[in-house]
């Protein structure tokens, strides 16, 4: 069971631009995703997927820095940017990781990854279906079947979310979700606005350039209700919006 990582990435956003090239601790927050992701060694093969857009040659550019490898496509249909990726890579399933979630945790990553191996026939498997990490932490699954499925049938708001389709029209797809204590689907820790950049740079500044445990950045932030309160107003746009 072969997994290829997939990073989506852009310069464009409508409420932080440029957000994943920003530095933090040393590196840009897109680096920090493909650190996470190697350091699982989880992974069969990783790529960024970016757009076609002038305004992406830096994302390019850091990822020829990086040592990753790079493909561009469309710049709304995810989906068929994530597709096209594939193309020629000898994979079975994608694990699908945004490149605004620098606090990725790789035993989290390692674990999906594990599980999803283990389970013949799954379709997708994702910490998400019944959230119990907080947002940013999250990691998904699809099988290639799947996705091809997807690429066939989505339309909408589904081609920009490159999984979704799969999960709210699972079919007779087989879906697994995944939890984790203690519960903490309260607390965000994603790249989205200027709020989320003050905390996620505290976190970096207090617990430093490395991989934090998910335990250890929940117990963190649980005993540091300021720093929670940083982004505790910020509202995850709807599928339909983003």
């Amino acid at each position: 069971m072969r997994i290829v990582g997939i990073i989506q990435a852009r310069m464009g956003s409508t409420r932080l631009p440029g957000k994943v090239l920003r530095q933090l601790g040393g590196r840009s927050v897109l680096g920090w995703v493909v650190r996470a992701a190697r350091e699982s060694h989880a992974l069969d093969d990783l790529v960024v997927a970016t757009t076609t857009l002038a305004a992406d040659d830096v994302v390019v550019a850091e990822c020829r820095r990086l040592g990753v490898d790079c493909h561009r496509g469309p710049v709304d249909d995810v989906l068929t940017r994530f597709v096209q990726a594939l193309e020629g890579r000898a994979g079975d399933a994608v694990m699908r990781f945004t490149a605004d979630c620098p606090l990725l945790d790789p035993t989290v990553i390692r674990e999906a990854a594990l599980v999803y191996r283990a389970v013949p026939g799954l379709d997708y498997l994702s910490t998400s279906l019944a959230r119990t990490m907080p947002r940013g932490l999250d990691v998904e699954i699809v099988g290639r079947a799947a996705l091809d499925r997807a690429d066939r049938e989505a339309d909408a708001y589904h081609r920009t979310h490159v999984t979704s389709y799969v999960y709210e029209h699972p079919g007779d797809a087989r879906l697994l979700g995944l939890a984790y204590r203690p519960v903490a689907d309260d607390l965000r820790v994603t790249l989205d606005t200027e709020d989320d950049w003050r905390l996620i740079s505290r976190v970096v500044s207090e617990l430093g350039d490395g991989c934090v445990p998910t335990r250890t950045l929940v117990g963190w932030l649980r005993e540091r209700p300021e720093v929670c309160g940083l982004n505790a107003h910020v509202r995850q746009k709807a599928l339909q919006d983003a």
